[in-house]
């Protein structure tokens, strides 16, 4: 029978952003049309490198994004982020499996739950928000079995890497998180 994966949520260090960087630069157009993201306005590497040096080194109340990576069995596999952070109050939570071969095989919800815990702790918040392009069906299914209630569909251009699109809104809220059996019950 074999063993279930190991599966681990720790901060995304300064040194691992080029993971997130080259993530979206080496996917398809295609990739990145199922995920919302425009070609066009992803900044060039290393301005975008830079970008990060100078948020990482910002105190975590006053910082713009926050993230967090995904490990399966000590493997660097995606990351979990979040921006509009309005520290104290909430955020908007964004889910990326880099790996092709780590997609569709379960690990997701899990992971952000874990991803989850971790920014409320970090950036003492009370809500997270996701707004994931409708017709991307993995994300929206990965956030209701996390846990994530669904609020509306609009159209929108949910941040500055994205084209107008039709946008699902989910929402976990802090006091809807809870540990074991009631947590599973909810879910």
């Amino acid at each position: 029978m074999p063993t279930a994966p190991t599966l681990a949520v720790r901060d995304l260090r300064l040194d691992e952003v080029g993971f997130r960087i080259d993530y979206f630069h080496g996917s398809t157009d295609e990739h990145l049309r199922r995920l919302g993201v425009d070609r066009e306005k992803l900044p060039a590497p290393d301005a975008w490198r830079a970008s990060y040096e100078e948020d990482y080194r910002r105190p975590v109340e006053h910082r713009e994004t926050w993230a967090v990576a995904w490990e399966v069995d000590d493997e660097l596999v995606g990351f979990s982020s979040v921006d509009h952070i309005a520290f104290g109050d909430r955020a908007f939570l964004h889910l990326q499996m880099v790996r092709p071969e780590r997609r569709n095989a379960g690990l997701g919800a899990e992971l952000v739950r874990m991803s989850a815990a971790r920014f409320f702790e970090v950036l003492s918040l009370e809500r997270l928000l996701s707004e994931p392009n409708a017709l991307n069906v993995a994300p929206n299914r990965t956030l209701q079995r996390a846990g994530f209630r669904y609020v509306f569909t609009h159209e929108t251009t949910p941040g500055p890497l994205n084209f107008p699109q039709v946008a699902t809104r989910w929402v976990l809220d802090r006091v809807d998180v809870g540990e074991g059996a009631d947590r599973d019950e909810r879910l």
